[in-house]
């Protein structure tokens, strides 16, 4: 049984590094859609703005939302524990 659990976090974790890098790239790509809208200026600037924020945002948004929650499910499958101090990492950093 833990074979099969190991074997399904890591296909998540692939799900999930490659959904959130997709994510990070189209949200990147919004800001050429400015660019290009301030270069073309005018009517068409702003309805790609308009597009770009009330269409495309939040898609991206409500992705990124739904990728998050399911590499948080990767990580209690996998019993990963994120951002809790290690007796060991505390002594190298100079606390003992």
């Amino acid at each position: 049984m833990r074979e099969k659990i190991k074997k399904v976090t890591k296909i998540f974790k692939l799900i999930f590094g490659y959904g959130i890098m997709i994510v990070l790239f189209a949200g990147g790509l919004t800001f050429f859609g400015y660019v290009a809208a301030m270069i073309i200026g005018g009517e068409t600037a702003t309805n790609i703005c308009t597009w770009i924020y009330k269409s495309f945002i939040p898609v991206i948004v409500y992705a990124s939302t739904v990728l998050i929650l399911f590499g948080l499910v990767t990580m209690y499958l996998a019993g990963e524990k994120a951002l809790t101090p290690e007796k060991k990492n505390a002594q190298t950093e100079g606390e003992k």
